[in-house]
């Protein structure tokens, strides 16, 4: 089957062909790279509807945003992946009618598929954030987690987001990285890898722990083509001038994660080099609650004397004026 290429349009050209005119088209890049990982991001990221990520998306938005005017009546998640922010906040009582776009097919049927499974109706629309395809003053709610970042032009994205809020409607996007925290991960996880890589196949270790090489192959491939659909990193100061710009007010932004910032990519990163089957129940019990005290300590000590851009994430909430 076809997929619809940057601008909607079914695609002729040999998947060679489109990976090769992707690494100048960012959109193409984006549907590519985010169709193939449709299937397998959940599994890839750790993502997980049940009270671990609940809480994880319940936390952020309360400390972004607060807790008044819950539940939002009707709200959407722009490049919403595989629902993760949306059915998340959902469960967590933060928002009832839901509605998905993501420029990326696939993941709009995998966001589908996840809120039937949780036993919820999402409408689900591909679309290209530049161009969000609702009429004006439609939601209540604009969510993202992730998404900012991969959108080349973020300004007139801000500027849709503003266009279908409701008089008084909010946006909240989290997860986006800042230039510093950034530039301290991607070293970090390309560390990991290199020594991860090499040590798990040496010969008293590689029959259990080395992942096949054509799998580590398109790992490595796809860490390639993040080069393309990862466009931005963001200055926080910078991110709330660019809202207001777009007409938003009472703008605020946070960053999170600096420890847990170090600690994440590289386990991140180790747990894709390595044969999962060792990785088991204990693995992933340490590395949550490793992640879980070094963002507490980020949130509650660092932060009061690190400065924000320094730390990896940025969330961001703004309100559209009533007036």
């Amino acid at each position: 089957m076809t997929q619809p290429d940057a601008r909607g349009q079914a695609g002729t050209r040999s998947d060679a062909t489109r990976i090769e005119a992707a690494w100048d088209d960012p959109k193409l890049a984006n549907i590519l790279y985010h169709d193939w990982e449709a299937e397998t991001y959940d599994e890839k990221w750790s993502i997980s509807y049940d009270e671990r990520c609940i809480k994880y998306a319940r936390d952020r938005f309360a400390r972004i945003a607060g807790t008044r005017g819950w539940p939002y009546r009707k709200a959407l998640e722009l490049g919403c992946g595989t629902g993760f922010f949306l059915l998340n906040l959902k469960q967590a009582g933060v928002l009832d009618e839901g509605h998905v776009t993501d420029i990326s097919p696939k993941m709009v049927e995998v966001a589908k598929r996840n809120g039937e499974r949780l036993g919820f109706r999402i409408e689900g629309r591909v679309a290209d954030a530049e161009e969000i395809p609702y009429q004006d003053d439609t939601f209540d709610l604009v969510v993202g987690h992730a998404v900012l970042h991969h959108i080349p032009d973020v300004a007139q994205a801000m500027r849709e987001v503003l266009r279908v809020l409701k008089p008084g409607g909010r946006f909240v996007f989290a997860g986006e990285p800042t230039e510093k925290g950034d530039w301290v991960a991607r070293r970090l996880s390309r560390l990991t890898w290199w020594v991860t890589t090499r040590v798990t196949h040496l010969p008293p270790l590689k029959g259990s722990w080395a992942r096949p090489k054509d799998e580590l192959r398109a790992s490595s491939e796809a860490a390639a083509l993040e080069a393309v659909v990862d466009l931005h990193t963001f200055d926080p100061g910078e991110l709330r001038a660019l809202c207001e710009q777009a007409g938003a007010i009472e703008v605020r932004t946070v960053t999170e994660e600096l420890t847990a910032a170090w600690f994440g990519w590289p386990v991140r990163t180790f747990e894709c080099a390595v044969n999962p089957d060792r990785l088991g129940w204990r693995w992933a019990t340490f590395a949550y609650q490793t992640w879980q005290r070094l963002a507490a300590l980020d949130e509650k000590l660092l932060s009061r004397v690190v400065p924000d851009r320094f730390f990896y994430n940025i969330l961001v909430t703004g309100v559209k004026p009533s007036g």
